[in-house]
């Protein structure tokens, strides 16, 4: 698991500042019984989803990269689509594997060091 950041909040409205983190695992389930699996946690730590994007949420659990696969279905898209706009993915994401190199020939290391580093800070990390 990577360290944890803090990051300002996307969408509308005031939300509170997000932590952010990125973590390796092993599975035997499907990516979409994966993403099911996720969403039943979500909904357990009180996620609500609903028509309108960017509301508050408690937990976001998204599938970044599943192995070397790419999958486009009309509800899963691996690699995550905006994986690599995004400071709080990829400045976890180096820490975790920077030698990574994703489905289309892009390394970690590389697109995390032209990410603009604005909004998103290193939090302390009291689980190691």
């Amino acid at each position: 698991m990577s360290p944890f950041y803090g990051s300002a909040a996307i969408g509308p409205g005031q939300q509170p500042d997000y932590v952010n983190a990125v973590a390796q695992i092993d599975t035997t389930l499907s990516p979409q019984a994966l993403l099911t699996a996720l969403q039943l946690v979500e909904q357990q730590q009180g996620r609500e989803r609903g028509p309108e994007r960017w509301l508050p949420r408690t937990l976001d659990l998204d599938i970044l990269l599943y192995g070397d696969q790419v999958v486009n279905q009309p509800h899963l898209h691996i690699p995550h689509p905006r994986m690599c706009e995004r400071n709080f993915v990829l400045l976890p994401l180096q820490d975790l594997a920077p030698d990574l190199v994703l489905p289309d020939g892009r390394r970690v290391r590389d697109l995390a060091q032209d990410c603009d580093r604005n909004g998103i800070w290193p939090l302390a990390d009291a689980s190691r």
